[in-house]
């Protein structure tokens, strides 16, 4: 099992990308329902996105509960 990198700093720029995790929150949810190689992936695009990563500006906010919502029924339609 690929090993979330969740840092538990769960807070979105404007991109909708963590700038705790890197990750966008279409690729947070639903991770451990994604399989080794999907999550692998991700992970590849993380590591780009932390090594292009300048200092982040701009507001940031936390995940509402909506947005989740959102991201889950996308992960299922897509």
């Amino acid at each position: 099992m690929v090993e979330s990198p969740c840092v538990a700093a769960c807070r979105l720029n404007t991109n909708k990308v963590c700038v705790g995790c890197y990750r966008h929150i279409s690729e947070i949810v639903d991770w451990n329902k994604r399989n080794d190689a999907e999550n692998a992936s991700i992970l590849q695009k993380v590591a780009l996105r932390k090594q292009t990563a300048t200092e982040q500006k701009g507001p940031t906010s936390p995940i509402t509960q909506a947005e989740w919502q959102a991201a889950k029924i996308a992960a299922r339609l897509g």
